[in-house]
């Protein structure tokens, strides 16, 4: 096991680094940046007659399991490490990572999850490649405790063909595990999650008077392409690096996977998101509100009630021919999208039925229904090219390569072999490219 996996290690490592600095005959400067849920040992069963054994329970298992994670991640030299489940309550494990990736010239951020989880995010960015300009912490103070790590950097060597003029290197590095979708009401749990991370990412770029600079998410985000975080930050302006870079479209949900989850499903949930500064993006709220109306629908439909049906659920016994407030309240307790400490707060049912009743009326009849059941993408962008032709430059990202490891995952299936841990890694390669600078809207 130990060798066919040495081997396996070599060839994804020598890929990921030829990739990365040749295109062609000339040498071109690329960042590369893995994900990988590396299963923590807490949650790793050893044995399926007794879910209660535990790797964290033998350490000779844990040990050599993170020096095989380690030596794949140091074979690799990723510019950007981003793991998840690391196990931030084992004092040596912890300080085995931080020896071993500092001794490689990685700086490091670990973050626990709240609650005394046992288990977090650790971030390690190459000072060969950066230099880190600002570090923030963010936790949900939900129901799964998860949270998120932000990181603030600048390119350590500036790109040769942007030193000529005033084109800061500057990029935001986000890193986060969203809760896994035990039941249909941790749903909106989850979107809430990606909310307060954009929420979050866009503040600290309004805070610090930010141009707009490339964005990338990496971590595990217990949800496929299918799901409606995936759809919430598309519509954000954020694409998948590994669908793009292997030309998948948005239907294309079943061509690879990442992770064999406890119930032996494989579905495809680790993601490098890319949002590039020249990006058109709705706004956020309008995003968050159509996102939720979109999970609205799907819990219509699901329980097989056609646009009519829904229009009848929710006007309820009114006897008009019109929705009340009351009413679309009532109808979100009933598809448990409120009336528990998980669900929407007071707050955000009230700017949902703004976002709703656009006139103001205080009903919502069967032509304004439509609006929200069937959406047409207008134009609320947030960003803005500049005007009179002129446009300020900014530094983004090309997707140039993407790999999962282990190689079976890149065809939808998962070997039975590979013990590393539950998720594939994912490696992305981006080079650097001049675009126009779009402005935010204020």
């Amino acid at each position: 096991m130990t060798k066919m996996m040495k081997g396996r290690v070599s060839r994804i490592g020598s890929y990921a680094i030829a990739s990365s600095i040749k295109d062609g005959h000339h040498q071109q400067p690329c960042i590369t940046c893995t994900t990988f849920n590396i299963l923590a040992p807490i949650y790793k069963r050893l044995s399926h007659e007794d879910p209660d054994c535990r790797e964290s329970d033998h350490r000779a298992y844990w040990l050599a399991r993170n020096h095989m994670i380690l030596d794949c991640l140091l074979a690799e030299r990723s510019s950007i490490i981003c793991l998840q489940e690391f196990w931030v309550g084992n004092e040596e494990l912890v300080n085995i990572y931080e020896k071993r990736l500092g001794d490689a010239g990685y700086i490091n951020f670990k973050l626990g999850r709240t609650n005394n989880r046992g288990d977090g995010l650790l971030t390690a960015v190459h000072k060969d490649y950066f230099r880190v300009l600002n570090y923030q912490e963010l936790h949900f103070h939900d129901c799964g405790d998860r949270v998120a790590q932000l990181l603030h950097v600048e390119l350590a060597c500036p790109i040769s063909q942007f030193q000529n003029n005033d084109i800061r290197q500057e990029m935001l590095i986000v890193n986060t595990h969203l809760l896994f979708p035990h039941d249909s009401s941790l749903c909106i749990v989850r979107l809430h999650q990606v909310y307060k991370i954009l929420q979050y990412v866009e503040s600290y770029q309004k805070e610090k008077k930010l141009n707009p600079m490339p964005i990338i998410l990496c971590g595990d985000w217990n949800g496929s392409k299918r799901g409606h975080v995936y759809k919430f930050l598309r519509s954000q302006g954020f694409v998948s690096s590994y669908d793009t870079a292997h030309h998948y479209t948005d239907a294309d949900a079943q061509k690879w996977v990442s992770h064999r989850n406890h119930r032996g499903n494989i579905c495809g949930v680790d993601f490098i998101w890319l949002l590039n500064p020249n990006s058109y993006r709705k706004l956020l709220k309008t995003s968050w509100s159509e996102a939720v109306f979109g999970m609205f629908k799907y819990l219509l439909r699901r329980a097989s009630l056609t646009e009519s049906d829904a229009f009848a659920f929710l006007k309820a016994d009114n006897p008009g021919d019109y929705i009340t407030y009351s009413g679309f309240c009532e109808a979100l307790r009933q598809l448990n999208l409120t009336g528990h400490c998980h669900g929407l707060s007071l707050e955000e049912t009230k700017d949902l039925w703004v976002q709703a009743d656009i006139d103001g009326n205080g009903i919502l009849d069967y032509k304004g229904f439509q609006r929200i059941w069937n959406p047409t993408d207008g134009g609320n962008d947030i960003w803005d090219v500049g005007s009179n032709g002129i446009q300020d430059q900014a530094i983004g990202f090309s997707i140039k390569n993407a790999v999962l490891f282990p190689p079976e995952a890149e065809k939808g299936t998962w070997p039975e072999d590979y013990s590393l841990s539950d998720h594939a890694r994912l490696t992305v390669v981006f080079s650097p490219v001049r675009m126009p600078c779009s402005q935010m809207i204020t």
